[in-house]
């Protein structure tokens, strides 16, 4: 019988044995594992060498710390002798082995080893000359775009300026080409190709909490016969064939801007000063900008804007207001500045159905702009006895269409010299977008946009009665992706504009559509398509007629390949 009982013993001891030799394994398995990993995450550059080892000591020191913890808390005071040929095996529950287990399973899953590498590339651990904190405060961006553009002249158009019934160009006309040079007047009967390139780098930076400083360059062209005349403000296009001269790269955009937002995280309020972007909403379209009916799309703005923002329901988005006022031009000896003062107020709401709907309505007073006539006694109308006010209501810039009158003569007192707007502006705008997503991912969009010049007076200019054309407006609907920046991505849009010759201010409405300016009715179709990531081609046909004036019709074509970094 007691060799039966000794022979029983050791069998339960073989199989103890056998279990914690299991388990031994087990652990020494995953000890292995746990120590290969740190190794090799020091052979990549995650680790250093020196934390591996700290990593590696404090687990051995927590493991024995856990050990002598355990061993104190056994309950020594109600030991009982072991018997002569007893056999003693330590009980370990089962649920203690498997949340053992667990544990160590947990903390060797996939994601704790990502964590691990996260932290690593945010401690820079193992980087050598890691960039310092500032660097990721500034981003940098850009875009360049190539344009093949093809430009139709109707075979019935009139006969260029300065023959009698043509158009001037006052934009020349103002600087020093004279009124009979045949460069005095638009092309109206030859047709033209030219290709064009624009390129735009773009450096933000994050100087405090909510507050942004940025910086743009753009290339840039010279609106006269030498690079001394004014700088297009409303076009960023260099054409090719300079003789290999290099291009114009100027400051497009230098501002700071400060955003404030709520405990929602909801943007309340927004202010921002310097040569900053459009701070007025222009309506839906094309993601490259909304309507272009008075502002071109390549406007920058030099002055100060605050848009304040009203949180709607859960649905519903926001009502919104924004101000402005912009110095246009500055003289240390008059008093009469040229300024833009403006503000709109609106609404952004948004649907169940993902459908969103953005109207403003806004009111833009220019002052000083109008034409002061030189009216000195006699016949000295000449430029050279101007004052400095007859001198500063001349335009900087301006494009076709809008009434103008004379400001001087030349010596010979008969040729005229300068031009000044015959009218002021102050223009009243409502536009609005509706977006329709029962497509998605494409989107319908329609907008409309509609201008009134309220402050239309050139009623009687040199002896002629000016007619009261001061109304624009344009309907447009775009449908595809709202943005194209993948490959296969795309959008197709077409859009009609009716803009009367003094409804808005010429030198910065659309730069294309008739060439640029006002007094102009007609069709605009194009598409866009995604070549790959970030980069696009554009299509786009322009076909443009006079509305009031002698026959001139321009067809365009525009070819772009865009792309941004």
């Amino acid at each position: 019988m007691d060799n039966k009982k000794q022979l029983m013993v050791m069998m339960l001891c073989g199989m103890v044995g056998m279990a914690q030799a299991g388990e031994k394994e087990e652990l020494l398995k995953l000890r292995n594992t746990t120590t290969n990993l740190i190794k090799e995450l020091v052979k990549q550059g995650v680790l250093t060498a020196k934390a591996a080892e700290d990593m590696i000591k404090r687990a051995d020191a927590d493991a024995e710390a856990q050990v002598a913890q355990q061993a104190a808390s056994q309950p020594h005071g109600n030991d009982i002798a072991a018997e002569p040929g007893e056999v003693r095996v330590p009980y370990v529950p089962e649920f203690v082995k498997d949340e053992i287990r667990q544990q160590v399973r947990t903390e060797l899953r996939a994601d704790v080893v990502k964590d691990v590498m996260q932290e690593a590339k945010t401690q820079k651990w193992g980087v050598p000359d890691a960039l310092p904190e500032w660097i990721s405060r500034f981003k940098l961006s850009g875009d360049l775009r190539l344009r093949s553009q093809h430009e139709f002249m109707a075979e019935d158009n009139v006969a260029p300026f300065p023959l009698v019934n043509s158009y001037p160009n006052f934009q020349a006309i103002n600087q020093g080409q004279g009124f009979s040079n045949v460069n005095s007047g638009y092309n109206t009967q030859h047709d033209r190709q030219r290709f064009r390139e624009r390129l735009r780098l773009a450096l933000d930076a994050d100087v405090a909490k909510g507050l942004k400083a940025g910086v743009r360059l753009a290339t840039s062209v010279a609106t006269g016969p030498n690079s001394a005349n004014w700088i297009d403000p409303v076009s960023t296009n260099q054409t090719l064939g300079n003789s290999a001269g290099q291009y114009q790269f100027n400051i497009d955009r230098a501002f700071l801007k400060y955003d404030a937002v709520d405990s929602q995280n909801f943007k309340w309020l927004t202010l921002s000063g310097g040569r900053i972007a459009n701070p007025w909403y222009v309506g839906g379209g094309e993601f490259t900008g909304g309507s272009e009916l008075v502002w071109d799309t390549d406007l920058n703005f030099e002055g100060f804007a605050a848009t304040a923002r009203h949180a709607l329901g859960s649905n519903a988005k926001s009502v919104f207001a924004t101000i402005g006022a912009f110095p246009l031009q500055e003289a240390a000896l008059s008093s009469h500045d040229k300024w833009l003062f403006g503000t709109q107020v609106g609404m952004d709401l948004g649907f169940a159905n993902h459908d969103q709907f953005k109207m403003g309505v806004a009111f833009y007073d220019y002052e000083n702009i109008k034409a002061r006539p030189n009216t000195n006694s006699g016949s000295s109308f000449v430029c050279s006895t101007n004052s400095v006010d007859n001198n500063l209501s001349v335009p900087q810039f301006t494009q076709f269409g809008n009434t103008f009158e004379l400001v001087c003569y030349d010596e010979d007192k008969v040729t005229p010299r300068m031009y000044g707007l015959a009218s002021d502006f102050r223009i009243v705008n409502a536009n609005l977008s509706y977006d329709l997503a029962m497509f998605a991912p494409h989107h319908l969009v329609v907008g409309a946009d509609y201008a009134k010049n309220v402050g239309f007076n050139a009623k009687n200019v040199g002896g002629s009665t000016v007619p009261d054309e001061s109304n624009a407006w344009q309907v447009r609907v775009d449908f595809g992706w709202p943005k194209v920046s993948h490959a296969g991505q795309w959008n197709v849009f077409t859009l009609y504009k009716h803009i009367e010759n003094d409804a808005v201010l010429s030198a910065y409405t659309d730069s294309d559509f008739h060439l640029g300016g006002t007094n102009a009715k007609g069709w605009v179709v194009g598409a866009n398509y995604g070549l790959m990531k970030n980069v696009w081609a554009t299509g786009r046909w322009l076909s443009t007629d006079v509305i009031t004036g002698p026959k001139y019709s321009i067809d365009v074509l525009q070819l772009d390949l865009n792309t941004s970094f």
